[in-house]
């Protein structure tokens, strides 16, 4: 959905408030797609600056089903997105001195592509489904929060294999 910001930018002093409903149903970060389960609508707040300066205040709230980064099942990921941003009008002298704005179109801001964009911002660093999280067996794939598979995980350090050829070869029988 596009939001005409034209009298924010032209208007001296001029804020305006709103609440947008998000039309997205999934986010798309490369190839995965997480399914949108709950939302928000984008709540916004317009503000204008100074001439050609508008600040960009509000919140959204998401909840996707996502994967655990260690066992795979599938979690629940809350996300609670506050942001705030400063956007140019077109005409701006100083448009290079903002970081991106994909998500103006003209006077418009897309506001799909804008809550796109905070997503991608706020993205955990690790998805887990509980913090003591096992994970899977390196050997034959068994999810280890469900039961022990009794693989043997042990692995060598490196350095010392050139030890333990000569253990091999001085070997008794």
């Amino acid at each position: 959905m596009l939001v005409n910001l034209s009298d924010v930018f032209t208007s001296e002093g001029r804020r305006i408030s709103m609440e947008v409903p998000l039309e997205m149903t999934c986010f798309q970060s490369g190839a995965a797609c997480f399914e949108i389960r709950e939302k928000s609508p984008v709540s916004f707040t317009f503000s204008n600056m100074e001439a050609g300066k508008v600040k960009v205040e509000g919140n959204v709230s998401l909840k996707l089903q996502t994967s655990c980064d260690r066992c795979l099942s599938e979690v629940i990921t809350a996300l609670d997105l506050p942001f705030e941003r400063v956007v140019l009008s077109p005409e701006a002298e100083d448009r290079e001195a903002v970081d991106d704005l994909s998500f103006m179109e003209g006077y418009q801001l897309n506001t799909e592509t804008f809550v796109f964009n905070e997503i991608i911002g706020n993205w955990p660093a690790k998805i887990l489904c509980r913090e003591d999280c096992k994970g899977l067996c390196p050997v034959c794939g068994q999810n280890l929060n469900e039961r022990e598979c009794g693989c043997d995980t042990f692995v060598p350090d490196p350095r010392m294999a050139v030890i333990q050829d000569i253990f091999n070869a001085n070997k008794e029988v």
